[in-house]
């Protein structure tokens, strides 16, 4: 068994950037913390820390090993809050981040399955830009972020995209719009007014690529980061909007749109990344099981 005492001094000085600091902040003997890695090391047989200068670095041995203890620490402290929550009768906060470019709609059915576990369970929503989630995702001020796109390879933050799900992507518009269109789908997109999501986007480039390779040029007349605002301008029939099938009856029903046809071999694909490698938090892992069942698709992080 590992002595995680000593691998909480490691992380300490690892997380301090060497050993006067971490004696600085912890309150121990610089000698205590020294001696402390030392015999972790001798334990395990190999290097956390090499000398460059007057200072420590990580070695590659100790970078894993800080990855794992960052896990270890993160968790622990998770346990402490869930079980006192449990405790006192407190709610458990689960912290949620969503790209603003996923559809509401769908993020609700992502995130539904949440609220019907036995413990009691506090939602908190963040909505923003992806990479201002990934950022809070890594200060643990977030649990899990929901997007369209799994992390970038060239972020510098250490994350784990899971596979939630996919659906085609679709057509819509208000009847009155829809009456207006002339032939049928997909010719009808041809000079109709278009409204597309924004740049950042994972599935704008594929849509694009669908229309030119049907030869179809609609008029653009909207582009929107937000998805909430694309669907508010389609509701005032500003233009045809593309979004999930997967919530497409929902659109027709509630917002009394018509559904033109889809866009064959276009699709959207959802992802849960967080910071573990297997999903432990109770309320992360009911969504990836629901999703898993419902959306026909699911695979461990990668």
């Amino acid at each position: 068994m590992i002595n995680y005492k000593q691998l909480h001094h490691f992380w300490t000085v690892a997380r301090a950037g060497g050993i006067v600091r971490a004696a600085e902040r912890s309150g121990l003997a610089p000698q205590t913390l020294s001696g402390q890695i030392a015999t972790l090391e001798a334990e395990l047989g190999v290097s956390l820390f090499r000398r460059q200068g007057r200072g420590l670095v990580l070695t590659d041995t100790g970078r894993v090993a800080l990855d794992y203890a960052e896990e270890i620490f993160r968790l622990g402290d998770e346990l402490e809050e869930a079980l006192r929550s449990r405790a006192s009768g407190r709610t458990v906060p689960f912290r949620v981040g969503i790209a603003d470019v996923v559809p509401k709609a769908i993020a609700w059915l992502l995130l539904a399955p949440s609220m019907n576990l036995p413990e009691p369970m506090r939602i908190v929503c963040r909505e923003g830009k992806f990479d201002a989630l990934l950022g809070e995702l890594a200060i643990h001020k977030l649990d899990v972020v929901l997007a369209d796109s799994p992390m970038p390879s060239n972020m510098d933050v250490r994350g784990y995209s899971h596979t939630l799900g996919e659906s085609t992507i679709g057509f819509f518009a208000t009847p009155a719009l829809a009456a207006r269109l002339k032939g049928g789908f997909p010719a009808c997109l041809d000079g109709a007014p278009l409204l597309l999501p924004g740049g950042e986007a994972a599935v704008r480039g594929p849509l694009l690529q669908w229309l030119d390779a049907a030869r179809l040029k609609p008029r653009i007349v909207g582009e929107f980061d937000d998805s909430a605002l694309m669907r508010a301008f389609a509701e005032a029939g500003a233009g045809v909007f593309p979004s999930a099938s997967l919530v497409g009856e929902q659109l027709c029903k509630q917002d009394a749109m018509v559904h033109l046809g889809d866009a064959n071999g276009v699709t959207e694909t959802y992802y849960a990344v967080s910071v573990e490698r297997r999903l432990t938090h109770p309320a992360v892992r009911a969504i990836s099981a629901a999703a898993n069942k419902e959306l026909k698709i699911g695979q461990e992080g990668r």
